[in-house]
């Protein structure tokens, strides 16, 4: 009896060190996704009114996406690297005719100017979102996040994370058929 125990207590480690391996080559073949899909999406925008972020500049709120054909609302940060990443991505999306409206989230009008001036400015609006309150409304996990609302005030698309040169055909696309 003593010597199976032995055997056993010989062979443990490998056969320990075999599953291991079993779940880390499983976790790299299906990596689980952490993105948190918004439940907004296909519905209205919550209502909100957020005042102007930085001079010149006016606030956001629910009207601005009714009626005017359909918009992308970016929810960023100027203490967002990602968010810095995406600036020249918005750039092209504003210049290929999509309208950008931006809501900073826990931020200070001087670090936005200064995001702004450095990264330059798609946006048309800048809604000042100091408590996170329409983000969370809007089903927004983190920073950057693009929701693509319609004509009709409704959230067509939600794009989690930096928009990258490769999702721009995708959000044209999305946006030409909202219209």
């Amino acid at each position: 009896m003593a010597v199976k125990v032995r055997h056993i207590l010989l062979w443990l480690p490998l056969v320990l060190f075999a599953v291991l391996m079993i779940v880390v080559a499983t976790g790299v073949i299906r990596p689980n996704t952490h993105a948190v899909r918004s439940h907004m999406t296909g519905k209205p925008v919550p209502a909100f009114t957020l005042s102007p972020m930085v001079p010149g500049k006016p606030g956001l709120s629910t009207t601005d996406f009714i009626g005017h054909g359909p918009r992308l609302l970016n929810v960023f940060g100027s203490w967002c690297v990602p968010c810095a990443a995406e600036a020249g991505e918005l750039q092209k999306l504003k210049a290929l005719g999509v309208p950008v409206e931006g809501v900073a989230i826990r931020d200070k009008p001087q670090d936005v100017q200064a995001f702004l001036a450095r990264y330059g400015d798609p946006y048309d609006r800048i809604g000042d979102d100091s408590r996170a309150r329409v983000q969370l409304a809007m089903g927004s996990s983190g920073v950057p996040e693009s929701f693509l609302i319609d004509g009709k005030g409704r959230i067509v698309l939600q794009h989690i994370g930096a928009i990258r040169a490769d999702d721009i055909p995708g959000i044209i696309a999305a946006w030409k058929a909202a219209q």
